[in-house]
């Protein structure tokens, strides 16, 4: 998922359409509520966190976090 917001911000619909993931209480509880909680990524919006054009980006956390794994397979 952190891949899918190495270029920018994403809505939760784009990010399950990446990752090809159907059901939207399996992407939530396994991938993005874990990633928010680990403030890997952050809303956009955080004060509407239901609103219809939220989005996520990575946070400085998850932008380090996503240049060491790459750093790690090159």
């Amino acid at each position: 998922m952190l891949l899918s917001l190495k270029d920018g911000e994403r809505s939760s619909g784009e990010l399950r359409d990446i990752l090809n993931i159907k059901h939207r209480p399996t992407f939530r509880d396994n991938y993005l509520h874990p990633a928010l909680d680990a403030e890997l990524i952050e809303m956009t919006i955080p004060e509407k966190p239901s609103s219809r054009l939220q989005k996520y980006r990575l946070t400085a956390k998850g932008k380090a976090l996503l240049t060491e794994e790459v750093a790690k397979h090159d």
